[in-house]
């Protein structure tokens, strides 16, 4: 395991797991050889880890990474943070590539293994189907055969998605999936062998707080903002008229919850609405295109932008992405609650680190006494 090596008051170091086949086999053999673990996990691409291993030779000119035999591309592959006595998945799904390099210093030699999340599994063969072509059907009933098909489920917080549809996929299921969550305006996340298709969750229960210049309760290394203030209030489209065959402008504003007290961004100075306007695109009926103008007007209100480190030991949890967390100790107007777009994991011989984005679409200290507050960013939450 690797461990967490940077000493501080309260800290439980953060241990690295790595289970590989379906059996689920700890590699705990290969630890010594283990230099670093990378996992690159965010709202819009698939997660993908980087295992890099020292590799050494035996008296018998055997390789001891890359001859072990279970570090083989397509196997089942799952990452953990343990803390103490809790333990957080991190990421799961297979190795998609095994790279050995043999310099001239056989000291040197390394092995990196790519793994992708449980996307990777629908991403290999092209399919062709009608769905609904007997009767309409739901992006609900498209979402749970597909997952079905490879032995995942979906997340119960899942939209409904659009109705109605007769649909021609030509293309791999992972392809058709990201198309349909574009259609709906929503994520397509997987993670813990589930599946999430639905809206923004910024209502859902904040992850335990970041805490910046917060003396002994302090977990992040550092912590930045820009707020954006040029990025578009609303956006505006064309539909086709209810009567005739013209079109007319309709404008949409966000309809996500504030991540605070006072929307971001408003103009202000007597500067006239701030609109976007999207370019009309064929083959769309109006409830996908509403939904994507919708779901547009959404992402330009979080406007204002966060980034910074945690300290993983400290912090006491993996932070997911696509989800909200507190964060306390930068002031009232920035502080609050969150929404995190992106987290980078590494564990090395410097610890347990967790480079992260946060976006917001609101100003206001809205941390409570509950689990989105100060206490739970002090003992977890």
């Amino acid at each position: 395991m690797i461990l967490d090596f940077l000493a501080a008051k309260r800290r439980e170091p953060a241990e690295c797991v790595i289970r590989v086949g379906n059996s689920g086999e700890e590699i705990a053999d290969l630890y010594p050889f283990l230099v670093e673990v990378t996992v690159d996990a965010g709202r819009a691409e698939p997660a993908v880890a980087t295992l890099t291993f020292e590799s050494r030779r035996d008296g018998q000119g055997r390789w001891l990474i890359q001859d072990d035999g279970r570090l083989a591309p397509w196997e089942p592959v799952v990452i953990e943070a343990v803390f103490g006595s809790a333990t957080e998945e991190v990421m799961r799904g297979y190795i998609r590539e095994v790279r050995a390099d043999y310099p001239e210093d056989p000291g040197a030699a390394r092995v990196t293994v790519e793994c992708r999340d449980d996307s990777l599994a629908l991403d290999r063969e092209h399919v062709r189907e009608v769905w609904g072509g007997d009767a309409p059907t739901t992006d609900q009933v498209i979402v749970t055969t597909i997952l079905g098909k490879y032995g995942l489920a979906p997340d119960q917080d899942n939209g409904a998605g659009l109705t109605g549809l007769v649909l021609n996929q030509d293309g791999t299921d992972i392809d058709f999936l990201r198309r349909r969550a574009e259609a709906n305006g929503y994520d397509l996340i997987f993670r813990g062998g589930m599946a999430y298709f639905g809206p923004l969750r910024l209502d859902a229960e904040p992850q335990a707080t970041i805490m910046v210049h917060a003396g002994e309760g302090t977990n992040a290394f550092r912590f930045s903002v820009r707020d954006d203030g040029h990025q578009a209030d609303r956006v505006a489209f064309d539909r086709a008229e209810t009567r005739g065959s013209g079109t007319v402008s309709e404008t949409v504003d966000p309809d996500l919850p504030l991540l605070g007290n006072e929307a971001a961004g408003l103009a202000g100075g007597g500067l006239p609405e701030f609109a976007w306007r999207m370019s009309r695109q064929g083959g769309m009926d109006e409830d996908e295109w509403r939904a994507r103008a919708v779901r547009r007007a959404n992402d330009l209100s979080l406007k204002v932008k966060g980034e910074g480190e945690l300290d993983g030991s400290l912090y006491g949890h993996v932070l997911r992405a696509g989800e909200p967390v507190g964060v306390d100790g930068v002031g009232e107007r920035y502080g609050g609650i969150w929404f995190v777009d992106t987290v980078s994991h590494r564990f090395s011989n410097e610890g347990y680190r967790q480079s992260f984005t946060l976006l917001r679409n609101a100003y206001g200290d809205n941390l409570g006494s509950g689990a989105g507050g100060v206490l739970a960013g002090v003992l977890g939450g």
